[in-house]
């Protein structure tokens, strides 16, 4: 039977596991959720933060009437690209309603403050609401000429109460429920696919470089270099994960790009072991001292003829540290050390709401931690297949 390269064993390995194939899929969805970012999300405000206190805590699929007043500050409209990344900042406020009706200059609405309170009467200048300026004089002042006859002046008034009824006056549904903020919870939930995959993206890059430069310099050189490498791994090695980011984190300060740089930081040290005993094992066979034999340099041969052929277990390891690092970065999230709030992330989710899961509205920090299982669950069962589809012997058996 001829040999199959290592990509083709990798998706045969994938075909034959169902459930990793629908992992693998599963973090295709996220990661394309994470780049479309705010193009997908109901909420489309930067980092989704729009707060309506009156809807705190509302339960999956509620649905509110919403009167939208224009802004009376100049909201710019953004880019495409810059929307998808920071989202669009938005043109209005909105006000959740139970009823309204119009009345010369005013719409009369019925402003939903609670379950059990009665709704508050208001009213607000038609003109006010659909430019965001308020008129400084009577409304028939602002906008009629006093010469227009009546039928005009009901023309111009019914134009614009259409407009306020036709675009200005939604439905808004959440499908998740809200936070003890108001804000929608499945938005957040989507923009906290985004951080937790490029906390993954960026430890797994920084681990990487880190452990395979460290790795290889002490597995091929050996002597003094080895013994003092393999002595700071083993140091770093007997630290608990966790205690050395928060260690980081506490000398880098709190922010997103130092959580990368933290949880990177703790994980290269098992990456560095990794190749430094495969390049010890690699570093004798004949085509690597034919390498040294034609006159090549140390640099040449390790990056050419050894770091090449350990791809597949750095693949592995590359896996099952992404899944590490999710969890790092909830970890710290819940203990206040990750992404600083108003930035959504699945471990400070469940900070904001784990004291409602002795309640009846339990599901604002379950579902952020179903969201953390199932995307680590996915990479596990990834790191699993690709385990096996680099295992040489594995797939000598069953060849």
């Amino acid at each position: 039977m001829a040999q199959l390269t290592p990509s083709q064993r990798t998706w045969n390995a994938f075909k034959r596991n169902k459930i990793a194939l629908a992992g693998l899929i599963y973090i295709a969805v996220a990661l394309l959720v994470a780049i479309l970012g705010y193009l997908v999300m109901p909420d489309n405000t930067p980092l989704a933060n729009n707060m309506t206190i009156q809807l705190s805590i509302k339960k999956p699929g509620a649905k509110f009437m919403m009167l939208h007043i224009r802004k009376s500050e100049q909201v710019d409209t953004v880019g495409f690209f810059s929307r998808m990344l920071f989202g669009q900042p938005s043109f209005y406020r909105e006000i959740p309603i139970t009823g309204y009706y119009f009345k010369q200059d005013s719409i009369h609405v019925n402003e939903y403050i609670g379950n059990e309170d009665k709704p508050d009467q208001k009213a607000y200048n038609i003109f006010e609401v659909v430019t965001g300026i308020k008129p400084r004089y009577h409304f028939n002042k602002v906008l009629l000429n006093p010469t227009l006859s009546c039928e005009k002046s009901a023309e111009i008034y019914k134009n614009f109460n259409d407009r306020i009824k036709n675009e200005q006056i939604v439905t808004k549904t959440y499908w998740l429920g809200t936070d003890i903020y108001g804000r929608d919870l499945l938005s957040r939930l989507l923009l906290g696919t985004r951080i937790s995959l490029s906390v993954g993206l960026m430890a797994v890059i920084i681990s990487m470089l880190l452990g395979v430069t460290i790795g290889a310099i002490a597995g091929y050189f050996g002597g003094w270099i080895d013994a003092t490498l393999s002595w700071l791994m083993n140091i770093l090695w007997s630290l608990p994960a966790l205690l050395l980011v928060i260690a980081i984190s506490f000398a880098l300060g709190k922010g997103l790009w130092q959580i990368f740089i933290a949880v990177g930081l703790s994980m290269w040290v098992e990456v560095g072991r990794l190749v430094r005993g495969q390049v010890m094992s690699l570093k004798q066979v004949e085509y690597i001292e034919a390498a040294r034999a034609l006159g090549f340099n140390n640099r040449r041969i390790i990056t050419r003829h050894i770091l090449p052929n350990i791809t597949g277990p750095m693949l592995v390891l590359a896996s099952s540290n992404f899944a590490s690092a999710i969890l790092l970065e909830a970890g710290l999230s819940f203990l206040g050390f990750g992404a600083q709030p108003p930035m959504p992330t699945w471990g400070g989710m469940i900070k904001e709401h784990y004291g409602y899961i002795v309640m009846d509205s339990a599901y604002l920090a379950i579902i952020p931690g179903l969201a953390i299982m199932m995307l680590v669950y996915a990479f596990n069962l990834v790191t699993i297949v690709l385990r096996d589809a680099f295992d040489i012997k594995s797939q000598s058996t069953r060849i």
